[in-house]
């Protein structure tokens, strides 16, 4: 019997060291990210998406740029392509204007989608763009897009 007992308490105690999840090293921002599951480079978000419009996923990617009035949203570079929009669900928080360069990973939902003239010219003034420069948008755009519902700003 107390074999029993010392067996069934040890395997009690591994599967609860190992079902803990493992959180990545660095700054987090809304619900964070878990290192557990598979990461993509964000280069790989579309070939991952397939043929669906929205995916589930968690993505790993340089900024390249932050919004200048608060932070409330970034983008990442794309490797022979413009660079992707990340957005924040719900506005629920932001990030810091200082990240430009670092690599961050996030948790959240891949979209293909297309971006109305109103929405792509807020955003160039977001990004402080000349006058002249949102006139000139004068089409909607289609667009890889991520909305995050987690980052990690990775420690170096």
């Amino acid at each position: 019997m107390k074999k029993l007992i010392l067996t069934l308490a040890i395997a009690a105690l591994s599967t609860a060291t190992f079902a803990q999840q493992t959180e990545l090293k660095g700054k987090s921002f809304g619900t964070g990210v878990s290192a557990d599951g598979n990461i993509l480079a964000a280069a790989k978000m579309e070939q991952a998406m397939g043929d669906n419009k929205t995916a589930d996923l968690k993505i790993q990617g340089e900024v390249v740029d932050v919004c200048k009035k608060k932070g409330c949203w970034i983008t990442l570079k794309m490797p022979g392509s413009e660079p992707m929009r990340v957005t924040f669900k719900d506005y629920a928080f932001f990030m810091p204007m200082d990240i430009v360069g670092k690599k961050v990973v996030l948790d959240g939902i891949a979209k293909k989608q297309t971006i109305s003239v109103e929405t792509l010219r807020h955003y160039a003034e977001d990004a402080n763009k000349p006058a002249d420069e949102v006139a000139k948008i004068t089409e909607p755009k289609k667009e890889l897009a991520f909305e995050a519902k987690g980052v990690v700003i990775l420690d170096k």
